[in-house]
């Protein structure tokens, strides 16, 4: 290798590291975010946040010239779902465009219509669940939280006191709630309505006794502690028969599920085995008729089921 070549390529070395050293390290001394020097000082928001705070702001005047603002709220905090209505709606409306265009472009635009439909239904659905969860864990653990409510009474606590520490040893969703109560009660909230707001919110008849019972006490007086093991009692043998019940329709309802899937089942099958005995039904308006007879005929029994096991206690 000639010298000069090693000469060149040694000047081209130290050119690229000077305009890396340029284009990489600051020209003036180190600027110290504001941030930093005055922690009150909220950071300057990107462009990306800016535009899905804007987005969120649209969204939220629409829903609230819709009127669906308060009943979204209030069912995003049944599901314990820790998002802002606008958020949420803008987040499932995000995941129906995408599931739209990939569905456009895999089954066509047949199936491209249908998917959003499925993401919002789901959506739906998904705190519909979420929500019937935690009402269910919350009545099954009201009655330990009444317990724990009583001892701290008897240890001469009071009733914020004893309901702090329920917030605290409890586990979701009653530590969320109790936590609430207490967070409500300290910003000037009577302690009679948000027990009840809770009791609404979480579908609870047994937690309705419980606010009143305090309630009750707050006004007239009287052991509280001695009260609570009353209503404690009472819930532990709703819940004894409720889980009795539960156990019981068990059989009922599976039942129900095999028979809603057989009719499928079978044609699945016959599909696989003779496509051409279910091709009269398909050939003719007689055949047709019979399937429109049939589909409403299991709704009817599918309706007629879903009732008959679902008991209410």
């Amino acid at each position: 290798m000639s010298p000069a070549l090693l000469l060149a390529g040694l000047a081209a070395v130290a050119g690229g590291v000077f305009l890396v050293a340029v284009a990489v390290l600051p020209a003036g001394p180190p600027r110290i975010p504001l941030t930093r020097v005055d922690p009150t000082a909220a950071p300057p928001p990107s462009a990306l946040s800016g535009v899905g705070a804007a987005a969120g702001s649209a969204v939220g005047k629409v829903l609230q010239r819709r009127g669906w603002a308060a009943g979204g709220a209030v069912a995003l905090e049944r599901a314990g779902v820790a998002m802002a209505l606008p958020d949420f709606v803008l987040a499932v409306g995000l995941v129906a465009t995408v599931a739209t265009v990939l569905a456009a472009l895999v089954g066509g635009p047949v199936l491209g219509l249908l998917v959003p439909l499925a993401v919002f239904l789901g959506a739906r659905m998904l705190l519909r669940v979420r929500a019937g969860r935690r009402q269910a864990a919350f009545a099954d653990q009201l009655d330990d939280s009444l317990q724990l409510m009583a001892s701290s009474l008897r240890a001469g606590h009071s009733i914020l006191r004893a309901m702090d520490s329920v917030a605290t040893e409890a586990a979701c969703p009653t530590s969320e709630e109790f936590a609430r109560i207490i967070n409500e009660t300290r910003v000037g909230r009577d302690l009679t309505d948000a027990l009840d707001e809770v009791a609404d919110r979480m579908g609870s008849e047994d937690f309705t006794w419980v606010a009143q019972a305090i309630a009750i006490q707050r006004e007239v007086g009287g052991n509280l502690a001695e009260v609570l093991d009353a209503v404690g009692h009472t819930i532990r043998e709703r819940n004894a028969i409720r889980r009795q019940v539960k156990a019981l329709s068990a059989e009922g309802k599976l039942s129900a599920m095999v028979l809603m899937a057989l009719p499928f089942g079978i044609i699945a099958f016959i599909s696989a085995t003779n496509p051409s005995y279910l091709s009269a039904f398909t050939e003719s308006l007689v055949g047709y008729a019979m399937l429109g007879v049939a589909g409403v005929m299991m709704l009817v029994g599918g309706l007629w089921l879903k009732k008959t096991v679902a008991i209410r206690f």
